[in-house]
Order: C-alpha cells, then structure tokens, then sequence
C-alpha cells in the first residue's frame, strides 16, 4: 500500500467532512487508506462519517486523551509506504498526493516533507516552514523581531522567512496540519511523543528525523487551504498556556540543561506577557461600554441635582451626598443589567436597545420612588431629568459608537454581495442553505464552473472571475466543490487574495457551507440547524433563570426536603448552577443520540426526557432536544424543573 492518511478529529464535523471529500478525490488512481480518530466528539462526527464515508477506517474514542494519543492509534495500524498527518480543517488538491508521493520517491534522503498553506482568504500561511525553536530564534519570535525583520536569515529565522514560499528547500520543522512522513524512518524515529497532549508535537517528530539523519522538506509545488481549528482559539489563555508548556517540554527534551533554563525562562516570560495582554483585551472588548454608561449616568447624578439645587432651592449642599451616590449607584447597576438583558451590549446590536434598556430602568426606578421613606425621596423633578439625561446620553453614546465601527448595529451593516462558482443545481441547493440557515445576503448572480459552460443564468464564467468581482463589488465567493476542482479554487483564491473577498466551499450532498478567513479567526459556517436557544437574549434569559432560581432555592430547600428527602443532594448542584458549571434543564443524552444539529449548552441537572424509570428510544430522545432546541421558552425550563423535583 502506498499511502495512509490519518485525520485526529475533535467536534469539527463539517470542516471534517469538507476535508474528506477533498482527501476522497485526491486518492483517486491511488492504493491507500484513511483513518479517522475520534477524540470523544458530540458534534455528530462519528455519525456523518459512518453515513457519508464507509470505507473510512473510524476509530471512535471514548475519551479525548490528546493528539499525539490519537495518531499513534491509527500509525500502529497503518500499512502505507508513506503516512500522511493531516488536520480535519484543511483541503486538498486532487494532485497533491500524487505529487507528495513522486517527490519522496525521487528523495530517498527525505524523511518528511510539508507543502505550501494558505488561510480562507488565500494568505500563505507563514508557519508551512520553520525552524527549531532554538531559545534565540524564539526570543526574536517572542518580542516581535521576526515581525520586524520578516526575509531576514537571523531575525525572521522561526519562520524561516529568508527562503521564497515558492521554491523547495529543507526545512527543520514541519507543520503539524501536514506532515508527509516516510513510515521506514517513522519506524526509526518512533512515534509521536504522547507527553505532547497538544501542540508541540509536530516540532518534536521534526527534530528527531533531523537528528536521526533524513531531511525535511518544504514543497509548495501543491497547495492546501488550512482553516482555524474550531476547537482551539488562539488569543485565550488556555492556547497560550498549553502552547508554550508544550514548549517547556520539547526545551526540557531536547536541549542542553543551561540552555533549557534560558528558554524556559523566556517562555514563561512570554506566558505572563500574553496572559495579560488577553486578560486586557478581553476585559477592554467587553466592559469598555458598559463603564463609558455608567460614566454617564455618573455624570448625570452629579451634574443635575447641583444644577437644580442652585437653580431652585439656591444651596449648594441640599441633597444629601450619600443619598445622591445610593441612588446613582442602584440606578446604574440595574441599568446596565437590563440593558445587558435586552441586547444592549451584543454585537451587532439593535438600533433603540440601549435606550429601552434605560427606558425600563427609568420605569422601575420612577415606581420604586413611590415606596421611598421620606428620607430619600429628594425630587421628583431631578429624578426625572437625571433619567431623561441618561437615556439619551447613553443613547447617543451607542450611536456614536457605531458610527465609528460600522458593525456595531445591525441598522449600519450592509449585506454581503454574494456570488457563487457552480451548475444551477448547486447553486439552487447553497440558495436554500442561505434561506434554511437566515443567512443575510445579496446574491449576485452564477459564475459559470468552466469556460465552456454556456446557460442565460450564468452572468460570467471562472476565468472572467477577477473582473466579475471587480465590478459587482462581491464580498464572498462561495465555491461548490461539486462542480469544480480542489486546485481550481485554490488557484483563483491565489488570484484574488489582493481583493479581500471572502471565500467558502459547499461540499457536495452536504447541509453546510464553510469557510474562515484567517487561521487566526474561527471557522464561519452556514449551516441548516434550528438553534433558537443560542440566540444571545436566549442565552442570557437561560442564565439569568439559573441563577434566580438558584437564589429563590437556597432558603427553600430545607422545606422542599420535608416533602421529599432526595431533594437535599439538590444543595451540591445548586451551587454548580450558580457558578456557571451546569444548568439546571439540559439535554437528555442517550446511546446513538444525535446532538450534531444542537447548539451547545451546559449540561443540566435535569434533562428535557425523564429516563430514570423507563427505557426510552433515541428517535424520541433527538426529536424532545430539538424540541427545545428550536423554540426556547423559560415557561417551559420551570415546567421541567418542576417535574424533575417531583420526580426526586
């Protein structure tokens, strides 16, 4: 057997089954074998592979017990001359094994090779060739001199950023997406290195070959589309600290004692560095409007019961000061809770939330005025203004805001101009993907597959794809792979990656369109599923359900236990609840249940079946999830809270 190919899977199904289809083609005319290791999806992978790709060797584990685990599950098995290490985020070209496979033929002193990669948006991807990490290559790498000096040999030396990504030349590491590897010297070597849980691992394989005396190779004779991995975001903090802990690792592995001290010392100089700096972007993204209203509403409090005592009662201490900053601050907290509760704060947001958020916050605040002692009720008329001030303050605030960064209302975001490369059929099918998943578009019109397809609804055909773009101003080209070739749509992302245009793929007989513009930026996927509840107000009123029951119970849980005693254990899970870790309604998970169509939410600590007492089927239990999947009510999480505690 010439080849094996070993994809490791984690809760990607559609970037999964893109890739399959673009390995499925590539293999053609080629003796070989696929493996796919599971990690313990619940997306619904195993499901799509067993249904879509029978003659995929699955390997489904129970557990996800890391990367290197996974390959090396399925290199024991493999029976190919060559073994290929790819990621299920990546499309291949129809020629790029053939390719591979003729390169190490002619190469016998190859022990691996990696080809050229770029993003969704048709960027090559610098990380197709590098070099160790040696602690001064890192250094450089670490504090932006490799950004600096991007072709220099010594400075830009991890990226290997001095050799052209169009030529072939040795490497010494390889990325781990791709790894082309010569099973005789994998033999040698050994396998992937399972201290390695992720990350890592792809540099350690690379140096072993390096130093067991084979070379590694970069070929950018063939291209392949590497996506962001749905399952890592690279600008959290638990990225940062399992991606430099995996080089703690490798340092601890394979350098000498002095110099891994040095390099151990500036990673976790850069673990701290990076670990604030998310800290600080991510506080900065989501607390910077919410402080600039309560600011205002700050201001507000102090601007105009100053101004009304001058003007009307001629004192400058009328108010008391500890009455004024009570009331700013009660009136702020539920203000910007209630707007937080409408949407105010989600991006893009609609156009008056801020102002109904304050408006209902007025309401209460003016109500709650009637039942003030005497001793607090200051004016009415100060009352008023402060909350007309704030209301409209905070309103143009908002507006001001969204002006800036056009994405900020739903009102300033333009459609996406829309094209798609493919047969009507196609595109009649991608039509209704748009339409099934409310996907806001202005479709631009068909671009024929090929030159020679001629039909009235095609506007242009592939090779005038440049100038179609040009003058219909298109923001997203979506390929159906059906019609067109792996390399075909690679070529013309290359052709077009000076325009900014978007790009995604529609998989033949498939529900999904995907695409990513970076693989620094997650996946987008345009997909047919009925996801109600993961509407962001959804999302919130769930929450905000969890935690005012939590509330309401913990006094009340002493009573409920006298009529019945098993509610006590309920004490450990309510705090679970309140803390965020679990829900209190969830999903009924079952044998052969199909969670691939659910959005994602906390696991609950009832479910929406009751299976305590009863066998139940999972065509009953998948049908009750979408259910309450697709029409979200919380009249209807307290009617399953309140059978499931009397139920014990």
């Amino acid at each position: 057997m010439k080849l094996s190919v070993i994809i490791v899977n984690y809760n990607v199904k559609y970037f999964l089954e893109q890739c399959l289809v673009s390995v499925e083609t590539a293999l053609k005319g080629i003796e070989s074998e696929v493996f796919v290791v599971d990690n313990a999806s619940a997306d619904g992978s195993c499901q799509m592979v067993r249904k879509r790709f029978p003659e995929v060797i699955l390997i489904s584990n129970k557990e996800n017990s890391g990367f290197s685990y996974a390959n090396n599950q399925a290199i024991r098995l493999a029976k190919g001359e060559y073994v290929l290490l790819l990621n299920p985020d990546t499309v291949v070209e129809e020629q790029t094994f053939r390719k591979c496979i003729e390169f190490m033929d002619l190469h016998s002193e190859a022990g691996s090779l990696s080809v050229k990669m770029i993003d969704g948006k048709g960027r090559f991807l610098p990380e197709s060739k590098r070099a160790v990490p040696s602690p001064i290559v890192s250094f450089f790498k670490i504090f932006g001199l490799s950004w600096l000096f991007p072709h220099s040999k010594f400075f830009a030396r991890y990226h290997m950023g001095h050799l052209g990504e169009n030529e072939t030349n040795e490497i010494e590491i390889l990325p781990g997406a791709f790894m082309f590897l010569r099973k005789t010297a994998l033999d040698k070597v050994g396998l992937l290195d399972e201290s390695f849980f992720m990350y890592g691992e792809d540099i350690d394989l690379s140096y072993r070959f390096l130093k067991a005396g084979y070379k590694n190779f970069y070929f950018p004779e063939t291209t392949i589309i590497h996506y962001k991995g749905e399952s890592t975001k690279k600008g959290s903090i638990n990225y940062v600290l399992v991606f430099y802990n995996a080089m703690i690792i490798f340092a601890k592995k394979h350098f000498s004692k002095k110099n891994a001290r040095v390099y151990i010392t500036l990673i976790y100089m850069a673990i701290y560095f990076r670990a604030f700096l998310s800290i600080l972007k991510r506080f900065a993204s989501k607390a910077i409007l919410p402080l600039l209203d309560a600011a205002a509403i700050a201001i507000g409090f102090w601007l105009i019961p100053s101004f009304w005592e001058q003007y009307y009662f001629n004192s400058a201490e009328y108010f008391p000061q500890q009455t004024i900053i009570m009331l700013a601050t009660t009136y702020g907290l539920l203000s910007i809770f209630l707007m937080w509760l409408i949407g105010a704060y989600e991006k893009p947001q609609k156009l008056f939330a801020a102002a109904k958020g304050m408006g209902l916050s007025s309401l209460i605040f003016l109500l709650a005025y009637a039942l003030m002692p005497e001793s607090l009720r200051f004016s009415r008329v100060v009352t008023l203004l402060t909350s007309a001030w704030s209301i409209l303050v905070i309103q143009i605030i908002h507006l001001a805001l969204g002006l800036i960064k056009v994405n900020s209302f739903h009102i300033f975001q333009k459609k996406k101009r829309v094209a798609i490369v493919g047969t009507t059929e196609e595109a009649k099918r991608v039509i209704s993907i748009f339409e099934n998943a409310k996907i806001e578009a202005q479709y631009v019109g068909l671009v024929a597959p090929t030159e020679q397809m001629a039909n009235a609804e095609y506007i242009a055909s592939i090779n005038q794809l440049p100038e179609f773009v040009r003058i219909n101003n298109v923001d997203e080209i979506i390929f159906c792979s059906t019609d067109i070739k792996s390399e075909v749509i690679i070529e013309k992302m290359l052709e077009l990656v000076s325009t900014g245009v978007d790009y995604k793929i529609a998989p033949p007989d498939s529900l999904s369109v995907i695409g990513s513009n970076s693989i620094e930026t997650q996946g987008e996927l345009y997909t047919v599923n009925f996801n109600a509840i993961s509407k962001p107000i959804n999302l919130r009123k769930k929450r905000l359900f969890d935690i005012l029951i939590s509330i309401m119970l913990i006094p009340l849980l002493p009573f409920i236990a006298i009529y019945n005693y098993k509610t006590l254990k309920l004490y450990k899970d309510l705090f679970k609840v309140l803390f965020g870790f679990k829900s209190w309604i969830g999903y009924c998970f079952v044998t052969d249940a199909d969670f691939s169509h659910l959005p994602r939410i906390r696991r609950g600590i009832f479910k929406t079946v009751n299976i305590k007492n009863k066998p139940v089927s999972a065509e009953l239990v998948n049908r009750v999830n979408l259910l309450y999947a697709r029409n979200y009510s919380i009249i209807n999480d307290f009617a399953l809270l309140w059978k499931g505690m009397r139920a014990g």
